[in-house]
């Protein structure tokens, strides 16, 4: 189909919720690239939103996805499943996590972390602990009660009443997250570096002194590495760069290579919370989905891709800081944990500037009017980061 009749359909049969859509629709990947409709090349710097980080196509991954699409899709969680079963082992032995479950998505992830924390504490005999301090900014999933989770009022509004139990603080402000806990609080849970707010890290010292006080407090602590997890950040999970273990986090996105899966993974003091018949998913962890994810465990660990995502964040970001203070005053902030990258501009220009680099077969992301959003497959190479530098420079330039 070309591009206008795909356009029809969904004008005429999809809900519009993703509003006024890029107009573009892929029908091939391979690598850091991809193929419009019209037979136009681009250049992948969002990674389908942190998702495609083994690139596309990458043919470990189609060899172990094709085989076991051959054989089994699909069979119910009251058998045992082989892929699931090896999945689990490849997560637990690479991580502080004892067990893990598998759900469908990022949202249904941090859905069922928190029911583990909330029913972790009911079974100790103490129903008052309930609630979850988040942080503003955060990002957790768009199911109702995510979205309470979630510390963006823009989000959550149209659908109040929401699920009540939420607090919100702000990030690295470590005085307001302890006057926030009370006899009621079950759990802080955050994500290490906010992505869909514009890439905020959570600062060292202050997760630290989080961890400490959830151990004083008798609170659990529950990670969001639905974004940071999988590589992204320089390791394979974003908390073993801080040192510092939650009882609880989430992955998805990358953990599948474009094929839905999200992953609840938790120390076993949490994890034996869940008993028979009080959490469940008919998709979740089933064989496709898990030989995806570990296909996408193979890959990360023999192409050292983590390591690969420390070195080029580091270049992209020194590349880019020194642009700023020579020519390209209007980049006024580089924020990057490995290849998670948000620039702030001092002008608002971020939807110009994304649309002139998408005008140079470019995808990267804005999030408001200044900041800009990179997301890059975690196989792009020091040659790959100049030609985006370079495209970005001159996008900048057309743009101001």
């Amino acid at each position: 189909m070309f591009l206008n009749e795909i356009q029809e359909y969904d004008k005429k049969y999809f809900m519009n919720t993703f509003g006024s859509r890029i107009p573009v629709a892929f029908t091939k990947g391979e690598g850091i690239h991809l193929w419009s409709t019209e037979g136009e090349k681009y250049t992948d710097f969002f990674a389908g939103i942190a998702v495609n980080s083994i690139g596309y196509s990458h043919p470990t991954f189609v060899d172990m996805v094709t085989e076991q699409v051959s054989s089994l899709i699909h069979c119910s969680n009251l058998y045992y499943i082989e892929a699931q079963a090896l999945l689990a082992k490849e997560l637990v032995e690479n991580s502080c996590a004892d067990k893990i479950f598998f759900s469908n998505s990022g949202a249904e992830a941090n859905e069922g972390a928190i029911k583990l924390a909330r029913i972790y504490f009911k079974k100790l005999g103490k129903p008052e602990k309930y609630e979850i301090i988040t942080l503003q900014k955060s990002f957790h999933g768009r199911t109702i009660t995510t979205l309470s989770a979630t510390g963006q009022e823009k989000y959550a509004k149209p659908f109040e009443p929401l699920t009540q139990g939420f607090k919100k603080v702000p990030i690295n402000d470590f005085a307001a997250l302890e006057a926030a806990i009370t006899e009621n609080t079950c759990a802080v849970m955050l994500e290490p570096v906010q992505g869909e707010s514009g890439v905020y890290p959570c600062n060292p010292e202050y997760l630290q002194n989080v961890k400490r006080l959830c151990l004083e407090k008798d609170i659990l602590l529950i990670f969001d590495e639905v974004q940071t997890g999988i590589g992204r950040t320089g390791k394979l999970f974003c908390y073993q760069k801080y040192n510092v273990e939650p009882d609880i986090f989430t992955l998805a996105k990358a953990l599948g290579g474009g094929i839905p899966i999200g992953a609840v993974c938790a120390k076993e003091h949490a994890a034996g919370a869940f008993t028979p018949g009080e959490h469940g998913s008919t998709f979740g962890g089933n064989p496709l989905a898990c030989t995806a994810g570990l296909a996408v465990m193979k890959i990360m660990k023999e192409e050292k891709l983590s390591e690969n995502a420390e070195k080029l964040g580091l270049y992209i970001k020194s590349r880019l800081e020194a642009l700023s203070s020579s020519t390209y005053p209007v980049i006024s902030e580089i924020r990057a944990v490995g290849l998670m990258i948000g620039i702030e501009l001092n002008k608002p220009v971020a939807p110009a500037v994304k649309a002139k680099m998408f005008e140079k077969k470019y995808l990267i992301a804005n999030v408001g009017e200044n900041i800009l959003r990179i997301l890059p497959p975690l196989i792009i190479t020091q040659a790959d980061a100049d030609e985006f530098i370079a495209a970005l420079t001159s996008a900048i330039d057309e743009a101001l």
